[in-house]
């Protein structure tokens, strides 16, 4: 009786094991079909293989049940593009697919945290309507330098501002359609540029 239910404990063991190989070579398959043929069905089947997963991870990362989604969506399309960077040589495709989430996730807390600032700049906006009178003063001074010579000194997205406000010409409201931002970030960008660019050029003016 014993002998009976080791070698069955066994087989079940070996059953689990040969379960699993065949999982691996699988997705190694599905993956490969994707990179080489743009295999749609094989896209399918990673996709139903990985999408719960994903979204139970996801979960965990956000409250909110769009970004878990958008999380499955967004990783699920990179696999789809990325595929031909996948190497079976060099890891499982579990680790690699997990990998392209992980970035996607990143990405997607960054951007929340950007969201919070842009909406917050929103906020704080009227509290300093009251001194854009001395920024268009400033604005004519400014015009009349060389201050293309002190926009390193900028942060990226203000310097974007400087640019397009300056250099193409771009109304606010312009900038902010073409930034894709809210016109009291813009706003708010522009005078702090403004600000540092002051502090830069200092006693030249």
């Amino acid at each position: 009786m014993l002998t009976s239910r080791s070698s069955q404990q066994r087989s079940n063991s070996r059953l689990v094991t040969m379960t699993k190989e065949i999982d691996h070579k699988q997705l190694v398959q599905w993956l490969l079909a994707v990179a080489e043929k743009r295999d749609k069905l094989a896209f399918t089947n990673l996709f139903k293989f990985f999408a719960p997963k994903i979204q139970r991870i996801a979960a965990g990362k956000f409250t909110n049940q769009a970004m878990s989604n958008e999380v499955v969506q967004e990783t699920m399309t990179n696999v789809w593009r990325k595929a031909h960077l996948y190497s079976a040589n060099k890891g499982a495709p579990t680790t690699w697919v997990y990998t392209v989430m992980r970035n996607v996730t990143f990405d997607l807390l960054r951007k929340q945290k950007a969201k919070k600032e842009d909406n917050l700049s929103d906020d704080i906006w009227p509290m300093v309507e009251g001194q854009t009178a001395e920024e268009h003063q400033f604005d004519d001074h400014l015009q009349s330098k060389k201050i293309l010579d002190y926009l390193d000194t900028l942060p990226e997205n203000q310097k974007q501002v400087i640019k397009g406000f300056y250099f193409m010409e771009m109304s606010q409201e312009q900038l902010a359609e073409h930034l894709d931002l809210p016109l009291g970030t813009v706003k708010s960008r522009l005078r702090l540029a403004l600000n540092k660019l002051r502090q830069q050029i200092g006693e030249q003016l």
